[in-house]
């Protein structure tokens, strides 16, 4: 069989209909059992240098992080370490990379500052396990990911009815090559490979874990149950949200252009929606609350054990929760108009007058020539939805305000100051 094209494969840059086929045939080159062939050549003729190992050293991994150590023990492998794993799961990486001699693994953790943000108690899997996983799993993922073409993961096809498809090698739609050398391995296979090669087992596979996650989310599985059944059990999730399957059936990823929300340079997915008839205020979590709802549900939301934010509409008196503040993590100021300014006076109310240090957004008609104004009142967070403002955004290439004729703070100096005719301040 003739080889395919790996430069092409490799170095395109969109998907197209020839790299598909290309992956097409990788997939007819190997025995549906040759896992090691499979990593083989993703490691040293698909992606030289540029392939990733993701593990979860879990009750399986041993036997994908074996054929690394056979393949390249130098290969980078990834381990997400979300800050919520078993105790015996953090043993068991120390135990893997000594057995095997892996020499290249390094731990990923959550951002500091989306776990202040989003879980600031660490309670957040009780509630929202998405987010939870989209925090702790796949932002730390994504920075690394974006660093290699390709990456390895242990999932098999026996496993849930979504995998059930699933090939050696996929050309996903965040344009990576992912490649599953244990596709086609069954339960029976992964435990003969373990005993064959004298592998270390999970400490608590014995006690009945077949699949190992978080220690928050997973629990022991019956005889007969799906392996994976342990995994956020009693809830409709079957994923983390990691892997971006070509049948798009698992976590298929939004593309950025679906990011809305500007802050900290650059453009992000938004954790937040706006409050929707129906919603209860004493459950309702990740919602901008109208100020006016806020006030007839004072009691209920201020109980509300999750996150939450402020929507602030023209018109809305922010005097009137001041002292309440502090339980937004975000404040949305809404600007349904270009022409309505009214925003601008309550973000400088809410920065300057009472202080509010949490996320400040604007949310409407936000347009390229108001994002100066609003920056000098405070607002450090932008939901943008107008195109030609995105591109100005993402490019830098915004107008500056460097002449003030209504200073904002006390760093701005008007235009016609007239140093002189100032009393000095011994006098004043």
């Amino acid at each position: 069989m003739a080889m395919p094209d790996l430069a092409v494969l490799h170095t395109q840059h969109k998907p197209d209909k020839l790299r598909a086929l290309g992956i097409m045939a990788l997939n007819g080159m190997f025995d549906e059992m040759d896992g090691i062939s499979v990593l083989r050549q993703a490691a040293t003729g698909l992606l030289p240098g540029d392939l990733a190992i993701v593990s979860s050293f879990g009750a399986d991994s041993a036997v994908l992080l074996h054929m690394v150590a056979q393949v390249d023990p130098s290969l980078p492998v990834y381990f997400l370490e979300t800050g919520k794993h078993f105790p015996e799961t953090l043993a068991y990486v120390e135990t893997l990379k000594k057995t095997l001699g892996l020499i290249n693994v390094t731990a990923l953790v959550p951002d500091p500052k989306d776990l202040q943000r989003f879980d600031p108690r660490g309670d957040l899997w009780e509630t929202d396990p998405d987010s939870c996983c989209h925090v702790r799993k796949t932002e730390p993922l994504d920075v690394v990911l974006d660093g290699f073409g390709g990456w390895v993961t242990g999932r098999k096809r026996y496993q849930t009815r979504e995998r059930g498809v699933l090939p050696h090698f996929e050309l996903t739609s965040d344009d990576r090559i992912k490649v599953n050398p244990l596709a086609y391995f069954g339960d029976a296979d992964v435990n003969a490979y373990k005993i064959k090669h004298g592998l270390p087992e999970h400490p608590l596979f014995a006690k009945g874990y077949k699949s190992i996650g978080c220690g928050p989310c997973t629990t022991i599985v019956a005889e007969g149950e799906d392996p994976r059944a342990g995994r956020w059990r009693g809830l409709d999730k079957k994923e983390c949200g990691i892997h971006f399957d070509f049948n798009g059936a698992i976590a298929k990823p939004m593309p950025v252009a679906g990011f809305t929300l500007f802050k900290d340079g650059a453009f992000i997915a938004d954790p937040f929606r706006a409050w929707t008839e129906g919603d209860d205020p004493a459950s309702v979590r990740y919602t901008h609350v109208p100020l006016p709802v806020f006030l007839a549900n004072r009691e209920a939301i201020l109980a509300n054990p999750h996150p939450l934010g402020l929507m602030v509409a023209p018109g809305d008196t922010v005097e009137d929760v001041e002292k309440d503040l502090g339980r937004f993590a975000s404040v949305a100021i809404a600007f349904p108009a270009f022409t309505d300014g009214r925003g601008y006076s309550s973000a400088r109310l809410l920065g300057e007058r009472f202080g509010y240090k949490g996320e400040l957004r604007a949310v409407g008609d936000v347009l390229a020539d108001q994002i100066p104004l609003m920056r000098r009142c405070g607002i450090n967070a932008l939901v943008v939805k107008h195109e030609p403002t995105r591109k100005a955004l993402e490019l830098g290439s915004l107008a500056s305000v460097d002449i003030f004729y209504q200073p904002v703070g006390t760093t701005e100096v008007p235009v016609g100051t007239r140093p002189f005719l100032r009393r000095a301040l011994e006098t004043a």
